[in-house]
C-alpha cells in the first residue's frame, strides 16, 4: 500500500527540483522518492557490514550501480610508466 507524505519547500526549490525531475525524465514524485532512497541508502551503507549476506548484498549495490568500463589495463599501464620515466608523475 503506497503512502502520501507532504513535506514544506521554498517555492524557489520546488521549482529547481521540478526542473531538475524534468531534465531527467522524471515527475517530481519520482525524482523525490529516487532522492530520498539514494539518502538513506547513503545512511545505511555507512554502518559496517555484520554478514556475509550484508557482504554479498552491498557488492550486489555496487554492480548495479556500475556504469563505467574496465580500461584496457596494457595501454594504461604504458601510459603511467611513460609518465614516471619522463618525469611528468612526480610532484
Amino acid at each position: 500500500m503506497t503512502q502520501r507524505i507532504h513535506i514544506l519547500v521554498d517555492p524557489a526549490d520546488k521549482e529547481r527540483y521540478r526542473r531538475a525531475a524534468e531534465q531527467e525524465g522524471k515527475t517530481l514524485s519520482v525524482w523525490l522518492r529516487e532522492a530520498a532512497e539514494e539518502k538513506w541508502s547513503a545512511v545505511r551503507d555507512q554502518r559496517p557490514i555484520a554478514s556475509r549476506q550484508e557482504l554479498e548484498a552491498f557488492f550486489a549495490r555496487c554492480d548495479e550501480r556500475e556504469r563505467g568500463r574496465e580500461p584496457d589495463w596494457p595501454s594504461h599501464r604504458a601510459v603511467i610508466e611513460e609518465s614516471i620515466s619522463s618525469g611528468r608523475g612526480s610532484l
